[in-house]
């Protein structure tokens, strides 16, 4: 697959930004999030922000840097047997790592790439700095009904750092401290699996139990079930059970009934955890139950507690605690990380 770029230029907002709003500061939730642009990647057939340094934003009106590129394959040919090296060449960049800093770079890159077919591939690229899949949703709604004429642009909320105030006290390089506990360096490898809609139906049937969940969702079952495969791989490769943790990120929008409207802007959510010991049985049901306990742990009334000039100390309990889960070497880990809902 080549790829070559026709286009490229930096898409400026349609009136400069007032000078009373051109810093941005970032919440307390948005300096918990590593330095690193998210790659997203959207197949059809036939933001003006950079980051000035890790506590806010410097509205400067540069734009969003904008690619156009011609592809020589067909749509049918990457969604057949997908390359994942190859895919990469369909994103505006190769930042996709975890960095001390992304100061200077644009917060969102948009790549559109024109198959030869006439179907059209746009890969995106935001920072996790203030863009959360949520938000990243809200910004790509609002760009295509733009696209479109619509009346019915969702409207952004950035009453985040209201809520969430900044705190000097948390160290700019939290997030190196942090984030390694939780994700593995080293040599990884990326998979493809694929849950047909009659198979998640399934899943959801066996995980569904009138005691413990009657009512489990898509993730909740497919997650559990993902947890079971890798529990039984490691007791192959070990010999023997290991304890297993399992976290979750999870959405705080809609926790509340007032606080966070639903397009609200920046990274607001929260790391679920849930614990197996070596000797739970590994059923379905129970361990949907285990990841349903650990995401009704993250409640209107643990948000509540994040905010405000507390929010800072239950924030540092939280961080303790989790960096206390995840401290056991001989414990197997699994993450996820969903957009659906």
């Amino acid at each position: 697959m080549v790829v070559e770029m026709m286009f490229k230029e930096s898409i400026k907002p349609s009136c400069p930004t007032p000078y009373h709003l051109r810093t941005y500061r970032l919440s307390l939730l948005d300096q918990l999030m590593p330095s690193a642009h998210v790659p997203m990647i959207f197949f059809y057939s036939p933001i003006n922000r950079t980051i000035k340094d890790g506590l806010y934003i410097d509205c400067n009106d540069n734009g969003v840097q904008y690619v156009e590129a011609k592809v020589s394959c067909c749509l049918s040919e990457i969604l057949s047997n997908p390359d994942i090296l190859m895919i990469r060449k369909l994103l505006p960049s190769n930042i996709c790592r975890l960095v001390s800093s992304d100061a200077g770079i644009p917060v969102a890159m948009i790549q559109v790439n024109i198959l030869k077919c006439g179907g059209i591939v746009i890969g995106t690229q935001t920072s996790h700095k203030i863009i959360d899949g949520p938000t990243s949703t809200t910004f790509l709604k609002a760009w295509a009904a733009s696209a479109r004429g619509s009346g019915e642009v969702p409207r952004p909320s950035f009453i985040a750092p209201l809520l969430f105030p900044q705190n000097n006290l948390l160290p700019r390089d939290t997030m190196l401290a942090i984030w390694p506990s939780l994700l593995k360096f080293g040599k990884c490898v990326t998979s493809r699996f694929v849950f047909h809609a009659s198979a998640i139906a399934t899943l959801k049937a066996k995980a569904s139990s009138s005691s413990v969940v009657p009512n489990p969702t898509s993730v909740e079952s497919v997650s559990a079930f993902i947890w079971i495969c890798v529990t039984t791989a490691s007791r192959i490769r070990y010999g023997s059970r290991r304890p297993s943790v399992l976290s979750h990120i999870v959405n705080l929008r809609g926790k509340t009934a007032t606080s966070l409207p639903e397009h609200s802007i920046g990274n607001l959510l929260w790391i679920a955890t849930a614990q197996c010991d070596a000797e739970v049985n590994l059923e379905l049901q129970s361990l949907v139950g285990l990841l349903r306990k650990s995401i009704m742990e993250t409640s209107g009334e643990f948000v509540e507690e994040l905010q405000g000039e507390r929010g800072f100390q239950k924030v540092l309990k939280c961080l303790t605690e989790l960096g206390e889960v995840h401290s056991n070497g001989g414990a197997d880990y699994v993450a996820f990380s969903s957009m659906c809902k």
